[in-house]
């Protein structure tokens, strides 16, 4: 369980999974710099290791990077 309230994680995104480089209770989404609680973290980028707000920001970001 992580307990660190108030504090940024890091993390290394992995398929269906993250680890933790350093605790923390929330990270940034890599485009909007939005605050994403950890519990609520559901979106991101493996090869990327991007994380994002919501999956319209994913859907946004999947077409800047494939010109659709």
């Amino acid at each position: 369980m992580n307990t660190s309230k108030g504090v940024l994680a890091e993390i290394m995104l992995e398929h269906g999974n993250f680890n933790f480089v350093k605790n923390g209770d929330h990270v940034l989404c890599s485009i909007t710099q939005k605050i994403i609680p950890i519990e609520e973290l559901k979106y991101w980028n493996v090869d990327l290791q991007e994380v994002y707000a919501s999956p319209e920001v994913a859907l946004k970001r999947f077409k800047e990077l494939n010109e659709v």
